[in-house]
């Protein structure tokens, strides 16, 4: 069995070759990108394994079929970068990681919490220099206020607990079935107005389909409390981030933390620190001393990069053995 690998790096080597003893496939590490272009890299190639910036859109597939693609095994939990529709019409599998480890995703939206809250960024840099005052590092306690959670599936139960644990009362949105473990711990459901006008802090952990895309718009950012922290470890198209520059100067958010970004593709997992940046809005919203981005790293711990590199192969065989699990509906 041949699989390629696109937008891999070093750790995706290290990580799926200890795991592919266990199955002996032939594996081909490509650092580019999927797209119209570089998708004739797969030709030959029986399944190809995208990870969350590739495109596979009705050309690129078309072009994989004709290849000799017939699985479209996914690194990622996340699959809106798939023409669902396209992949079905060619009879193109698709296949994803529903869950690697919620524990990594939750701990970094906490740890966004933590440094805006707490401002260690500048507290770290001030502190180098000599600088050793206290002025402007003002934050406030987490215990007694409130979090909201937008999406309980696996990491926004995980990220509930957590906020629990700090003695935060915590209210989820979710159009699915309340989850036990938080409904035991008080959290209680809400329509997602009052979560907003309610919450301290809002965290982002739903997928991004059509009907989340731009979820956070300049009317959502109008209904949050006034000087409240957005946390986005979800998909960056679930924020309209143009409508974040207006709520930061006015001070309607308080805090932003990023680990993902609408326009991400192209400039994540790249280093780019001899280049300008291009991204206008990136730019913008980098020069604000209460924001924070990380780079789409919220997934890399090592017991989440190992159970992407197991969950996939694993997928594959189930899939080459006629008895295909995890796999993506054309709907969605």
């Amino acid at each position: 069995m041949r699989m390629i690998l696109f937008s891999s790096r070093q750790y995706d080597r290290d990580t799926f070759h200890e795991s592919n003893a266990a199955y002996g496939y032939d594996l081909h590490f490509q650092e580019s990108h999927l797209d119209v272009e570089t998708a004739v890299l797969a030709e030959g190639f029986e399944v190809v394994c995208p990870f969350v910036n590739d495109r596979a859109d009705a050309a690129v597939l078309e072009r994989l079929h004709a290849g000799g693609t017939r699985l479209i095994a996914l690194r990622s939990a996340g699959f809106n970068h798939v023409d669902l529709a396209a992949a079905q019409r060619l009879g193109i599998a698709v296949v994803r990681v529903p869950a690697y480890s919620p524990h990594a995703v939750a701990e970094h939206a906490v740890g966004l919490i933590l440094a805006l809250n707490r401002r260690l960024a500048r507290a770290a840099a001030r502190t180098r220099e000599g600088d050793f005052s206290l002025h402007g590092l003002l934050g406030f306690d987490l215990h007694g206020k409130t979090a909201g959670v937008i999406g309980t599936g696996m990491i926004g139960r995980v990220f509930g607990r957590i906020m629990a644990g700090f003695g935060m009362q915590v209210l989820a949105y979710d159009p699915g079935t309340p989850a036990d473990d938080l409904l035991a711990l008080g959290a209680r459901y809400v329509p997602l107005e009052t979560l907003l006008a309610q919450s301290d802090i809002v965290s982002l952990h739903c997928p991004l389909v059509p009907d989340t895309y731009h979820l956070i718009d300049e009317a959502a950012l109008a209904k949050m409390k006034r000087g409240a922290m957005l946390i986005n470890t979800g998909r960056g198209g679930l924020v309209e981030s143009n409508a974040l520059i207006g709520a930061l100067k006015s001070g309607q958010l308080g805090n932003l933390g990023l680990d993902v970004y609408e326009e991400e593709g192209g400039l994540f997992f790249e280093d780019h620190s001899n280049l300008p940046l291009q991204d206008d809005v990136l730019a913008r919203l980098l020069m604000f001393p209460n924001v924070i981005v990380t780079a789409h790293q919220a997934f890399f711990t090592r017991e989440a990069m190992n159970e992407i590199a197991q969950t996939t192969l694993g997928n594959v065989a189930a899939w080459r053995d006629g008895t295909p699990r995890n796999l993506v509906p054309a709907r969605g």
